[in-house]
């Protein structure tokens, strides 16, 4: 399931036929990115 939010109201819904937020219509949507970090073991 992947999920996008709407810039207007910040409301978070995957998306089915059109990019365009269901609650407040904007059309403006981002793919919000992982809360954690990816950590690197450096040599």
């Amino acid at each position: 399931m992947v999920l996008y939010e709407c810039l207007s109201c910040r409301k978070r819904f995957e998306i089915k036929d059109k990019v365009q937020c269901p609650y407040c219509g904007y059309r403006i949507v981002k793919k919000p990115r992982p809360e954690v970090g990816k950590i690197v073991d450096a040599i």
